[in-house]
């Protein structure tokens, strides 16, 4: 098998028949949801006992083998439906995205899990020290490991079966490993109090004397820059382009159904007011835009994962091992420009999200801020998103590499 992936006809065709069958329901009741919390458990169990988090496993391993693009196009859709659920079933798709340049016999492990149904949370960030710093301790015990420590951020946890976690050990290094979630001694803290995306979850997981053991670790080797950073921060754009759709939808329901023209409008009817017209208008235009920005981004690192070209053996024309860990086989320029693609595309639908959460109260009047409409959620999810990674820091790299060269951050937000 190589790091690229084969499109696997048939089995894609099922899993977007699938996604089409099942995001309007999941849609109907995303707004009620969030201003009830209600968490939606049920409706996540059910992206996955779909197969819908399989869409980028390779087809030798049962999968649809679908390429970059085609996820990305189902995860706007699936935004655009709920955008909490997109973000909290992120580190399923990211962990798919790991397993394509990891070792053999995690593939062999994992892969059937995704396929079995199975969902996968994370907890890797921690606040206290400084950003991005891990102060989670993993010591050996014999045979075995044990872990201390608390992750603040823990996006999809509470839904899931296994959890994906970081600690550093006794030399200093960090150490990647997953645990199931019934795991002694492992917490999950439903206490997430953000503005926005309620209903990710993304609480705090405490862990007091959990028992790791070897075969829980996983290996990251390679020091270059990988396509699974990319890839996990489009995802954070297509949220904010299904975001900006979902704005995009309240507003023709809400003027079509519930706006009044104001008292002095020429219109008789919201709908044909000019300047409802023009809010609806934008609103749309920036999500067209910030659709095509995210695809676009998208097909740059699918032709970054092309790079990988291999012969029978499985190594690549320097003969590189493509079923490594390491994705030191993917063209290193191809990555970066992936990498400055993403961050381009991010910006622009950060910026769409917002703006269009803004103007969809412009096509209505007073009744449009009440409570019950929740409209104001599309605002809210949209800031809490972008509040992860500043957009001005992506331009600011963007606009380093055109005008001399400059690479971005080899870290995980680039």
């Amino acid at each position: 098998m190589t790091a690229s992936t084969r499109v696997g006809g048939g089995r894609a065709d099922l899993l977007r028949q699938r996604a089409a069958e099942l995001l309007p329901e999941i849609a109907a009741g995303a707004a009620e949801r969030e201003r009830l919390r209600e968490l939606p458990h049920a409706q996540i169990r059910a992206l996955a006992a779909n197969g819908l988090f399989t869409f980028r496993i390779p087809v030798e391993y049962g999968g649809a083998g679908a390429s970059v693009q085609e996820v990305f196009a189902f995860l706007i859709d699936l935004a655009a439906a709920d955008s909490n659920i997109a973000q909290a079933v992120r580190p399923s798709f990211g962990r798919v995205e790991h397993l394509l340049a990891a070792a053999e016999a995690e593939r062999r492990t994992w892969y059937p899990r995704f396929l079995a149904g199975d969902v996968f949370g994370n907890a890797g960030w921690e606040v206290g020290g400084p950003s991005g710093a891990v102060r989670t301790r993993i010591t050996r015990q014999g045979d075995h490991f044990e872990v201390n420590g608390s992750k603040y951020y823990s996006t999809g946890a509470l839904y899931a079966d296994w959890i994906g976690l970081s600690a550093v050990d006794d030399d200093g290094e960090k150490v990647f490993f997953t645990l199931p979630r019934d795991r002694p001694g492992l917490e999950l803290v439903d206490d997430f109090d953000g503005v926005g995306q309620r209903l990710t979850a993304s609480g705090t997981t405490k862990l007091t004397a959990v028992t790791v053991y070897p075969e829980e670790i996983s290996r990251r080797g390679g020091q270059g820059r990988s396509a699974v950073t990319p890839f996990l921060q489009l995802y954070l754009a297509a949220v904010e382009a299904g975001i900006a759709r979902s704005a995009l939808g309240d507003a023709v329901a809400f003027a079509r159904a519930k706006s009044r023209p104001i008292e002095h409008s020429s219109a008789d009817r919201s709908v044909d007011d000019p300047y409802v017209q023009h809010a609806v208008g934008e609103i749309a235009a920036r999500t067209y835009a910030a659709e095509a920005a995210v695809l676009r981004a998208a097909s740059a690192i699918d032709r970054a994962w092309a790079t990988a070209a291999s012969d029978s053996d499985g190594r690549d024309l320097n003969g590189r091992d493509l079923n490594g860990p390491d994705q030191g086989g993917l063209d290193q320029d191809a990555l970066t420009e992936a990498a400055v693609e993403v961050a381009q595309a991010q910006f622009f639908a950060v910026e769409s999200a917002l703006k269009a959460a803004e103007l969809l109260f412009d096509v209505g009047g007073g009744t449009a801020v009440a409570q019950r409409h929740n409209l104001d959620r599309h605002w809210r999810n949209a800031r809490t998103v972008a509040n992860h990674n500043p957009r001005s820091w992506k331009a600011a790299v963007v606009g380093a590499h055109r005008l001399n060269g400059t690479e971005p951050p080899l870290n995980g937000l680039f």
